[in-house]
């Protein structure tokens, strides 16, 4: 089992940690819908999909996946 020759002094320790931070998530609150959003995804309101601030699809609905509908068949 390896086993390090020498110890790590706090300050190299603590350089190599300096990126293990967690960031928050990029939250925007839409102008048009009033909508809090993640920043550049597309997000629905009342049926609609939205992207920067546009409609993008009038009445999406999301696709239902495949093998859920294939097992319920079968019983």
């Amino acid at each position: 089992m390896a086993h390090p020759k020498r110890r790590v002094s706090k300050t190299r320790r603590d350089k190599r940690r300096t990126h293990d931070k967690l960031t928050p998530k990029a939250v925007t609150l839409c102008q048009n819908t009033g909508e809090l959003h993640l920043r550049h995804k597309a997000y629905v309101v009342d049926g609609d999909l939205y992207l920067h601030g546009k409609v993008a699809i009038k009445g999406y609905a999301k696709v239902a996946a495949p093998a859920a509908a294939a097992d319920t068949d079968e019983e």
